[in-house]
């Protein structure tokens, strides 16, 4: 059985959970993606919660690397296709037990990831395996604010909702 209050962290995929998995390239090697304004505001409520948030990008891209500075997440491993690496290092870097930690993913390299994780949480259109492993999946699809769905089922799964949303609140109002 998963104890949600346990949950310290929630790391994620990018490519397929933050987007729909498109890259949009130009002729001048430009590259481009779409990401949703919901999941930066999840990105603000998983910190309201004091959720520490991650990513592991097995894809390297400088369009995810933008996106987590723009949204201050000092985490962001970005180009690793075997994600275990970047799972051991945030897991030492915060003192944190598998069980303590929720992973976000849509397709096959997250699986070895979502094996070990407290909670595994599949996006809407994710892979059969994905799905298979999952203790949680999303009615949204990846790109279309699926990241946000997750910060907050898991902040209602730990009985925070109201608290969490004054957080929020009290942070808009200072800034």
């Amino acid at each position: 059985m998963i104890n949600y209050k346990k949950i310290e962290m929630i790391i994620s995929d990018i490519d397929g959970v933050w987007t729909d998995g498109s890259i949009y390239r130009g002729t001048d090697d430009m590259e481009f993606k779409k990401f949703s304004v919901f999941d930066g505001v999840g990105v603000a409520y998983a910190r309201a919660a004091d959720l520490k948030i991650a990513i592991i990008s097995a894809r390297y891209s400088p369009a995810t690397e933008f996106r987590a500075k723009e949204l201050k997440i000092d985490d962001c491993y970005n180009g690793g296709l075997n994600k275990l690496h970047a799972y051991s290092d945030l897991k030492k870097k915060y003192s944190l037990s598998d069980d303590q930690i929720a992973y976000l993913g849509d397709d096959m390299v997250d699986l070895p990831v979502m094996e070990l994780v407290g909670l595994p949480i599949a996006v809407a259109n994710a892979t059969p395996d994905i799905m298979r492993v999952a203790k949680h999946t999303t009615e949204t699809k990846g790109g279309e604010g699926a990241f946000r769905e997750a910060v907050e089922w898991i902040i209602k799964k730990q009985n925070r909702t109201e608290e969490v949303k004054e957080a929020m609140i009290r942070r808009v109002l200072k800034s």
